[in-house]
């Protein structure tokens, strides 16, 4: 009998591997096709290249600067600093996954974790253990895995979860493109993410546009209940920078689904789950890379103490510690983004968040280094008075000559 099962070989499972592996455990990794590209933004913060050891070759492209488009258009530009004093660690990572991924899996794969190409068909855990049941994708043979315990680390729609008996959490979409751009056109993104809002290109996400070495990803995300039209959205982003896109030409076209908030137990008996099948996404960026390989490397540790009694009771100090070290960002973040996203008017008064000078240190300061920074309370008095000027001017009626239409999405 092997030791662990790994479902998913994407960043969470490869992490989950390697720290199993390391700590003398035998693992398996069972990803279900090897040759699949997980669409993202691809977007990790600088803490994650020192915490997981990963070379900075893997970079597509270092950004310094954002620029957040409020839904009439008006723009906010921010630099990439946090609170403290300016580092070389004042950057957003843009890589792309199917190098990221691949270098998580292969260094898993040199520390002795064993990886097997194949599609999940059935899994039970017992008192006894837990016996898989996958479909070899080379010889399409049924083939059976015994194991002491399992860890999930197979995304948003999760075979894990589901033959655990657990329901499917509510799913936001991404899609997106990747534009390759004429030199004079990509120079205009060699150093800044766009961000955009409106519900013409998302109704309670955001729309962006990520520079890579060679291309630009344009995409967008639209929660529950609006998935339906999200090709559409995308179209409406492409036409409204349509100028700064012209000459380009479509190289992929991606789509993904994303969970929109956390299972309430990531820990069962023989069983946890990581990553995207844990609902681990932030809700405000839809951030879910870093958190996956965190995630998978806590569950992993803790795993790894636990295979004599694997037991429901042992594993959830796995849960515990999460949401003691985190929780509190991800129920912060959870309601910034049904504050910042509920209608264009207020996307208006987020974009004028965006420039409080105090909002941008503290959201990066978070941001790259994966804490929760301390406001000190001048900023905080601050910041609630540009919110209270922001919603007053949004939402309160405005005189205006006889006539004259209002602007869009607010009197």
């Amino acid at each position: 009998m092997d030791e662990v099962l790994v479902v998913g070989a994407s960043v969470g499972g490869s992490t989950a591997a390697e720290t199993l592996a390391k700590a003398g455990v035998p693992v398996v990794m069972l990803e279900r096709d090897l040759a699949r590209v997980k669409p993202c933004g691809g977007a990790v913060p600088p803490v994650a290249f020192k915490e997981f050891d990963i070379p900075q070759s893997l970079i597509s492209r270092k950004v310094h600067h954002a620029l957040v488009h409020s839904p009439s258009e008006r723009t906010v530009a921010i630099d990439v600093v946090g609170t403290s004093p300016h580092s070389d660690d004042d950057y957003i990572a843009m890589c792309c996954r199917e190098e990221f991924d691949q270098f998580l899996r292969n260094r898993a794969v040199a520390q002795g974790a064993h990886l097997i190409e194949g599609q999940l068909l059935d899994l039970k855990v017992t008192p006894a253990g837990v016996t898989t049941t996958y479909r070899e994708k080379a010889s399409g043979a049924t083939k059976t895995l015994r194991t002491t315990a399992v860890i999930g680390a197979d995304g948003a729609y999760s075979p894990t979860a589901k033959a655990l008996g657990l329901p499917n959490l509510p799913r936001c979409v991404a899609i997106q493109e990747r534009i390759r751009l004429p030199d004079d056109k990509m120079a205009r993104w060699a150093d800044t993410a766009d961000l955009y809002l409106g519900t013409e290109v998302s109704p309670d996400l955001y729309a962006w546009a990520f520079p890579k070495k060679d291309h630009v990803a344009v995409g967008m995300g639209a929660g529950h209940g609006h998935t339906k039209a999200a090709k559409q959205h995308l179209a409406n982003l492409k036409q409204r920078i349509a100028p700064e896109l012209a000459g380009g030409e479509i190289i992929l076209q991606e789509a993904h689904a994303l969970p929109m908030q956390p299972r309430p137990q990531i820990a069962f008996d023989r069983a946890m789950l990581v990553g995207d099948a844990a609902g681990l996404v932030v809700n405000t960026s839809g951030e879910g890379i870093y958190w996956a390989m965190k995630s998978a490397q806590l569950a992993a540790e803790v795993l790894a103490g636990s295979l004599l009694n694997p037991s429901a009771e042992r594993l959830l100090r796995y849960q515990r510690t999460w949401w003691k070290q985190y929780g509190t960002m991800y129920r912060f973040l959870r309601w910034l983004q049904k504050w910042g996203y509920g209608g264009e008017r207020q996307m208006e008064v987020f974009t004028d968040m965006c420039r409080n000078r105090d909002v941008q240190q503290l959201t990066f300061e978070s941001y790259m280094h994966k804490t929760m920074a301390p406001m000190p309370w001048l900023a905080q008095m601050r910041m609630t008075g540009d919110i209270l000027k922001a919603q007053v001017k949004y939402y309160l009626p405005r005189m205006r000559p006889a006539g004259k239409p209002a602007a869009r999405g607010y009197a």
